[in-house]
């Protein structure tokens, strides 16, 4: 298995971006769907939703399938304070991936339109996440 563990980290990365793209996109959606005012945009942008969703959940489980095998063929990594802590942000991710889908259930719910200015603030979570991991990753700083 450890002849292919650099096929394996290649496509968690890849599934990882995956991850990602939909995780930056969809708060975005989110913005723009509280913004709508019409029937018809509240109901495209909730298709939207749903189905970026479905997209970025099979990242998110590629990516943890394919980052368990990794840790599985390397167990010393899984030893290591800074995998410890990569782990803990993916965790948090999980966390925020959990609660975009609470607010597709929330925005398809509800007609009233609500203030965007927190979602602004809630699309960039992602961002902080990703700098940690990534700079966790490949400078391996303890």
């Amino acid at each position: 298995m450890a002849t292919y563990y650099i096929w394996i980290k290649a496509l968690h990365v890849a599934f990882m971006v995956t991850w990602f793209a939909g995780l930056f996109y969809l708060p975005r959606l989110f913005i723009y769907h509280v913004q709508s005012e019409d029937q018809i945009s509240r109901e495209r942008f909730t298709v939207m939703e749903r189905r970026l969703f479905a997209i970025m959940t099979i990242g998110a489980a590629l990516t943890w399938i394919l980052g368990l095998t990794l840790a599985a063929i390397n167990p010393a990594i899984a030893h290591s304070s800074w995998f410890m802590t990569k782990f803990a942000l993916v965790i948090g991710l999980v966390v925020y991936h959990y609660r975009c889908l609470l607010w597709i259930r929330r925005l398809t719910e509800t007609q009233a339109t609500q203030d965007s200015k927190w979602l602004r603030w809630f699309n960039e979570i992602p961002v902080a996440f990703l700098l940690a991991i990534v700079l966790l990753a490949v400078a391996k700083p303890y």
